[in-house]
C-alpha cells in the first residue's frame, strides 16, 4: 500500500512538474514576444516622430512677374500713356478710334502673328468674355490685389473660375476693331488695389 501511494504522489509530482515546466515556457515565450513587439511598436513610433518633426523642404514657387508672352520677337507696338512721358511717346500712347483719340491704359504687344499668351503670375480666372470693340478677353485675379486683363485674343485655352499657374498658355495673340492698325497683337492691362497701372514697372520684378 505505501509503495502504491509513494507511485501515485510521484506521478501527480511528475505531472505538476510537467504542468509547471509548460506554464513557465509560455510565459517566457509571451514576454519574448511582447518585448519584440514593444521594440517595433517603440521603433515605429521613433520613426514617425522623427518624420513628423524634421521639417521637409518645400519647394517655393517663384513670384518674379512674366510678361505676358514667351516669345522673344514679340515687341510693344503700343505704350501705356503716362503724363511723365515725352510728347512723341505719347503720340504712340494714344488709341484712334471712330475719330477720337484715348489714352492707352495698357501695352499693346505684336510684331509676331498669332503668338501664344501666358498668364504673368499664379491666379485664378474671373471672367471670360467676348466684345465686338475689344475682342476676346480674359481677366485673372492673383493674391497680392493684382488684376491682370488680356484681350484682342484669337483664341482662350482657359474658362472662368480656372485656377492657372505663372507660365501658363492660357491663349493666343489676335485682332480687335478698337485697334485694327495693330493686326494681330495683344492689348495687356494690369490693376493693382483696383487702379490701372503700368505694367513696365511690375515686369521682371518679384511680386510678394
Amino acid at each position: 500500500m505505501i509503495k502504491k501511494k509513494i507511485r501515485k504522489n510521484l506521478v501527480s509530482i511528475m505531472y505538476l512538474s510537467l504542468i509547471l515546466v509548460v506554464l513557465i515556457s509560455i510565459f517566457l515565450i509571451e514576454g519574448t514576444f511582447t518585448r519584440k513587439s514593444n521594440d517595433k511598436d517603440r521603433l515605429y513610433i521613433y520613426v514617425m516622430k522623427n518624420l513628423l518633426d524634421n521639417e521637409i523642404p518645400v519647394v517655393g514657387r517663384n513670384n518674379t512677374m512674366l510678361r505676358p508672352f514667351t516669345d522673344s520677337n514679340v515687341k510693344i507696338v503700343r505704350n501705356f500713356y503716362s503724363y511723365l512721358d515725352d510728347k512723341q511717346k505719347q503720340e504712340n500712347s494714344l488709341i484712334y478710334h471712330d475719330n477720337m483719340y484715348m489714352q492707352n491704359s495698357g501695352i499693346d504687344f505684336g510684331g509676331v502673328p498669332n503668338f501664344d499668351v501666358i498668364a504673368i503670375l499664379d491666379g485664378t480666372v474671373i471672367n471670360v468674355s467676348e466684345d465686338p470693340l475689344l475682342g476676346k478677353t480674359i481677366e485673372i485675379r492673383h493674391n497680392n490685389e493684382m488684376i491682370s486683363v488680356y484681350q484682342s485674343l484669337s483664341e482662350m485655352k482657359v474658362k472662368k473660375r480656372d485656377n492657372v499657374l505663372r507660365g501658363q498658355v492660357i491663349g493666343k495673340s489676335g485682332l480687335s476693331n478698337i485697334s485694327k492698325d495693330l493686326k494681330d497683337h495683344l492689348h495687356f492691362e494690369l490693376f493693382y488695389k483696383g487702379q490701372v497701372v503700368n505694367p513696365l514697372d511690375y515686369f521682371d520684378k518679384k511680386i510678394e
